[in-house]
């Protein structure tokens, strides 16, 4: 695995702090800018907002540079908008701030994964997915804790400019981890040949699973806190550890779903969501009780937001592993979280806690209808004559992306 997809992660591990910062630090915030907590709330929409909408239109504005140059780019974009959040004088600056980093932090997915996949062999791109990934369940196991106390201890101002010391680390890691291919931003090809991908309507069903995938966990994840307090009967000084542990799940299954992704793409998303389906049904069923609820919820870690290295493998090879397609697909990710999010909060006020979780039990069935036809054409496949074996050998899951070459660069040592 290339030193660079480590430095990678790094990258992502300071941008996911940041998105989750807000959530850590909200009455401190409100306090500070003299808004309520709902308006504090909105920026949390904002950043996943700008995020799902901007973020490909500045991967479009990047993509004749090359990606090395590309991501340090970004990172004096998101570098700004978070010194501006930590000097925001009122909430407008501050929503300002929070678009331009939730923008920024979108298309450096975008590139960032794309990167990994370009300088690693085809048989290990779903490792180096998840190794670039762990930055993301990091950022919610160790960095959305490490904001909250530096917050709590130092003011929420201080939570900002230590994440900004954190991102100038990362962009001198990335300045001297990273390699810088020649000919690398002639491969990204033309905005039209970009484009030309998004032609496919099975690339439009493969980022709708994604959608549906992340959002029957956020459904859950979003409201944890007050289902594991109000429902289940913990103490609100347990739930932080409950936390953890549940990040500590998602570390986990996310190694293990790297280690699968490349050549049980499709086993693996079937698996995660019935699984899913079935944790979040149990969560829903048995919230009051302790043990059981905090065995549904740590399955839901280990198997929800963690299936990410298998849902960008399958979209890489129903598209391509070229930035815009990569940031496409985390904006129908973020999509999954804005609708977990949006349709949780009115949920539980009609029908009580236990409503997300039954929000994301419909959303993770969805998810496997979407995989259905991706089934069927695998079943058609390995019993057509003469094509048994290379369907039992997992072809179906390796092949290449369309308009990729059969063979890789090498890894940079």
């Amino acid at each position: 695995m290339p030193r660079a997809v480590y430095v990678l992660a790094l990258g992502i591990f300071a941008m996911v702090t940041s998105e989750f910062v807000v959530a850590g630090l909200m009455p401190q915030m409100a306090e500070g800018l003299d808004a309520t907590i709902p308006e504090i709330g909105y920026l949390i929409t904002a950043f996943a907002a700008a995020m799902a909408l901007g973020g490909p239109f500045l991967t479009v504005a990047v993509l004749k540079m090359r990606q090395k140059s590309a991501l340090i780019l970004l990172f004096g974009i998101f570098l700004a908008g978070n010194v501006l959040a930590a000097v925001a004088p009122d909430y407008r600056t501050m929503l300002v701030a929070r678009v331009l980093t939730g923008i920024a932090s979108q298309a450096f997915f975008g590139v960032s994964i794309s990167l990994a996949s370009r300088i690693t062999r085809p048989e290990v791109r779903g490792r180096a997915v998840a190794v670039a990934l762990n930055g993301l369940m990091l950022g919610t196991l160790l960095g959305l804790p490490f904001a909250t106390v530096v917050g709590e201890h130092l003011g929420w101002r201080a939570a900002f400019w230590a994440i900004t010391v954190l991102t100038v680390l990362a962009a001198a890691a990335t300045l001297a981890g990273v390699p810088s291919a020649d000919g690398e931003s002639q491969e990204n090809g033309s905005l039209r040949e970009e484009l030309g991908a998004f032609r496919s309507p099975r690339l439009w069903l493969v980022l709708t699973t994604s959608t549906f995938v992340i959002g029957a966990t956020f459904s859950a994840f979003s409201y944890l806190n007050p289902i594991l307090t109000d429902l289940t009967g913990f103490s609100t000084g347990t739930v932080p550890l409950l936390l953890v542990a549940y990040g500590a799940a998602t570390l986990i299954g996310n190694t293990v779903v790297g280690r699968l992704a490349d050549r049980r793409t499709l086993p693996v998303l079937v698996a995660g969501l019935a699984l899913n389906l079935a944790f979040l049904v149990g969560f829903a069923l048995l919230a009051e009780l302790p043990v059981p609820a905090v065995v549904f919820m740590l399955g839901i870690g280990l198997v929800g937001v963690t299936m990410n290295p298998a849902l960008v493998t399958r979209v890489q090879r129903a598209g391509n592993a070229r930035p815009l397609v990569n940031t496409v697909h985390s904006s129908f990710i973020t999509l999954g979280i804005i609708i977990a999010t949006s349709v949780g909060g009115p949920a539980i006020d009609a029908f009580g806690l236990r409503a997300p979780l039954w929000i994301g039990s419909g959303l993770a069935l969805l998810g496997l209808f979407s995989l259905l036809p991706d089934v069927l054409r695998r079943r058609s496949a390995a019993e057509a004559p003469g094509t048994a074996d290379a369907a039992a050998a997992g072809t179906a899951d390796t092949a290449a992306a369309p308009g990729e070459a059969a063979t890789a660069p090498q890894p940079v040592p």
